[in-house]
């Protein structure tokens, strides 16, 4: 099966992004043939600054290959690499209704955060939706309450499948992953740039123990026991504990007391090292070398464009451009 995901390059990768989404990726490469894309023109709806943009694609691209995913066995490739995506963009533009798009929750829950409700933004499923169509992918990763992403993909190839009388498109699954998490982040809410509450994987180590040491605790003596519901401490050490013993440690000390917080936040970041130590080396290495980084992201975008051209043929045809 052909599996395609993209993540924003928005920000520095943080352990959200790995527990909600990368990790998973390094699994699905295993098992299916795995495509993976930088979104830089998606970013571009929030990301307004050329440098930054710049720097933003290259450290996800990065922290992408520092955390396992594999060249020679997925596709992993700079979104803007490949034209034919908006080409694409604007064929399924032709086809696709302002209802639809008006429907989509992310535009709405974009501008209630303060973000400028551009066209780009408006039409952003449609670049979504070329996004999936165009490597003809099987299956897309979404967790359970972003569906609709994938719904208005698929109402889009149906459309355009009416409009033209030929069937171009593979019509893509959902792959709901069981076991992603929901990462707290240190003020208790979920883990987001947009909050500013995230715990990098990659920097600085003092800088990230400093941000650890930081999560929001309550006043609860040493020697009590803690409590555990909606308690951000409780759930990055069950998220980071590496073993059955280290985890049934954790229930332990919230379930007796005797350890304080103090010291459970430096556990924490000892499980922080443990399961990044090898990822941030060699993060540090492609950082050095990023003439390999971009080798391998042309390398990406040529085989993506190798699958995206017969498809493309079909379409141009298909609407009586070609």
């Amino acid at each position: 099966m052909r599996v395609l995901s993209g993540v924003q390059p928005s920000g520095n990768p943080h352990i959200g992004n790995y527990f909600g989404a990368i990790r998973q990726f390094v699994r699905l490469q295993e098992e299916h043939e795995c495509y993976f894309f930088l979104a830089d023109l998606h970013a571009l709806t929030t990301v307004q600054d050329a440098e930054r943009l710049r720097g933003l694609v290259r450290d996800l691209a990065t922290g992408f290959l520092a955390l396992g995913l594999d060249s020679k066995r997925s596709v992993i490739y700079r979104q803007s690499d490949l034209p034919e995506v908006p080409e694409l963009t604007w064929y399924l533009s032709t086809v696709t209704s302002m209802g639809l798009l008006q429907r989509c929750t992310s535009f709405k829950d974009k501008v209630a955060q303060g973000v400028v409700p551009s066209h780009g933004l408006f039409a952003y499923p449609v670049l979504m939706a070329a996004d999936i169509l165009i490597v003809k992918s099987d299956l897309v990763p979404v967790g359970r309450d972003q569906k609709q992403h994938l719904e208005v993909t698929r109402d889009i190839a149906s459309s355009f499948h009416a409009v033209y009388g030929e069937e171009v498109f593979v019509l893509p699954d959902p792959l709901i992953l069981a076991d992603v998490a929901v990462v707290p982040g240190i003020d208790g809410r979920k883990m987001s740039k947009s909050y500013g509450n995230t715990i990098d994987i990659f920097g600085p180590e003092k800088a990230i123990r400093k941000k650890i040491m930081s999560v929001v605790t309550d006043s609860t003596p040493v020697e009590k026991p803690k409590p555990t519901e909606n308690n951000a401490l409780y759930q990055l050490l069950k998220l980071f504990a590496p073993d059955e013993a280290e985890s049934e440690w954790v229930e332990t000390v919230f379930r007796e007391g005797g350890v304080g917080y103090g010291d459970m936040k430096k556990r924490l970041f000892d499980y922080y090292l443990a399961t990044f130590g090898d990822a941030r080396a060699r993060y540090e290495e492609l950082r050095g070398d990023p003439e390999e980084v971009e080798r391998i992201l042309a390398d990406g975008a040529t085989r993506a464009r190798e699958t995206a051209a017969p498809l493309m043929d079909q379409v141009r045809r298909a609407v009586g451009i070609r």
